[in-house]
């Protein structure tokens, strides 16, 4: 028989439970598929006596992680622990440096230090695997490193964070507002006590980062993907959404144009024609648009026990295979180096919701600011009592956001707008 695959485990929080948990429910057909057993021999975490569902008896435990890579019995390093810098940062380092594989679902990490990992891996003959990273249990790495990688990719966008899309689902599905989703989220565990990665649009950068690396062949370029989060979404956008034809979601975008990376997360209204519009809950989906292949949808859970654990055993038999290959799907010495594409330079429709005083000549108002910005309007909503303050909805023809931008510091202007006008682009593609 082959001789086994030994792993050290770093981080047993929920993931790494599962992962334990997996590999002996499964024990038997992962050694077919690996073609040799996989087997935990040691540990590392921060509490040893946490009830984990577990039994951790039978491996070494070890309170520096570290010491994980310098361990004979040890083969692989799983790091779970999280954090772009710090321990985890140190543990795939040390690891990489000893020539042994690491597996990690940290998106933070391989976001602001996947180059390095990279390149770090190539001169010493390591495997440096992610699937976990993004999209939890969704093989979408894989996808489009290896079933795709024919393909020019014409671009890769998605949704790429469940909280987001479980707030945002059930703001439309209960007509309740950002606030109270956002609390009972937190109070089910779906959220963070601090969700600020989440909803602030942090995480599914991160994760739109290493897309676009694989997707176009490019370093990692975390620093100018453009960030917008849900805090500003209102139950009204939601309901002006759905009486246009469309669904709001947070959508992670990446394409390449003439050698710039366009990277953008952002509240985006999906046309109800569309996959995306119909994933729902916590689920994530990503969309690949290859020149040969067509679209590719991948969709799934995320997140969670089972998901993410299942993504790393994937990556743990493919090292144990002898799978290798350049973490980014071509040498690091191959991955261009593409300017960062002027975001206020894109060019499509946009939904527009400006709060004002019902008075005569309002609507004249922002139709200048409008026109005056070269802006034309497609479609308008106004709704609200006669007389108070009601709400402008507006969808324009394709125009490039610099233009939408000038238009909303005009109208900001006004003494009639009772509020700050707000912005949400459309998907057309």
């Amino acid at each position: 028989m082959t001789s086994p695959l030994h792993i050290g485990l770093a981080g047993l929080g929920t993931v790494g439970a599962g992962v334990v948990k997996l590999l002996d429910a499964n024990a038997g057909l992962i050694e077919r598929r690996a073609n040799r057993p996989i087997i935990v021999t040691a540990v590392s975490a921060r509490d040893r006596s946490r009830e984990r569902g577990v039994d951790l008896a039978r491996f070494a435990w070890v309170d520096d992680a570290t010491e994980l890579a310098e361990r004979d019995d040890v083969d692989v390093v799983v790091e779970l622990i999280g954090g772009s810098d710090g321990p985890a940062l140190v543990l795939a380092r040390e690891t990489l440096k000893a020539g042994k594989a690491f597996v990690t679902a940290n998106k933070a990490m391989l976001a602001h230090h996947g180059l390095d990992l990279a390149q770090l891996a190539e001169n010493t003959g390591a495997a440096l695997k992610y699937e976990a990273a993004v999209a939890g249990g969704i093989p979408v790495i894989k996808g489009l490193r290896e079933g795709a990688a024919a393909n020019r990719i014409e671009r890769v966008y998605g949704i790429l964070n469940g909280t987001c899309n479980y707030i945002l689902s059930r703001m439309e599905a209960e007509k309740l507002s950002f606030a109270a989703v956002l609390a009972d989220a937190q109070r089910l565990g779906f959220a963070e006590a601090d969700p600020s990665f989440d909803i602030d649009g942090i995480d599914a950068a991160h994760k739109l980062s290493i897309l676009a690396a694989i997707a176009f062949g490019a370093r990692i370029d975390f620093a100018h993907v453009a960030v917008e989060g849900i805090r500003h979404v209102a139950a009204v956008d939601i309901d002006h959404a759905a009486t246009l034809g469309f669904r709001i979601k947070l959508v992670g975008l990446a394409t390449e144009v003439d050698g710039e990376l366009f990277q953008r997360v952002h509240p985006c209204l999906v046309p109800l024609a569309h996959p995306l519009a119909h994933v729902d809950g916590s689920l994530n989906a990503v969309v690949a648009e290859g020149d040969f292949v067509g679209r590719l949808f991948f969709s799934g859970r995320g997140a969670g026990e089972g998901p993410t654990a299942s993504a790393v055993v994937a990556d743990l038999i493919d090292v144990a295979r002898g799978e290798v290959g350049p973490a980014f799907a071509m040498p690091t010495a191959r991955l261009a180096a593409l300017a960062p594409a002027d975001t206020a330079a894109h060019v499509g429709r946009f939904y527009l919701r400006v709060m004002v005083a019902d008075r005569p000549g309002v609507l004249a108002e922002l139709t200048a600011a409008l026109r005056d910005a070269g802006v034309s309007i497609e479609s308008l909503i106004q709704r609200g009592p006669s007389g108070g303050e009601v709400h402008v909805v507006m969808v324009t023809h394709a125009v490039r956001q610099s233009a939408i931008a000038a238009a909303l510091d005009r109208m900001a202007t006004s003494n009639s707008v009772t509020a700050p006008p707000m912005m949400m682009h459309i998907l057309d593609f």
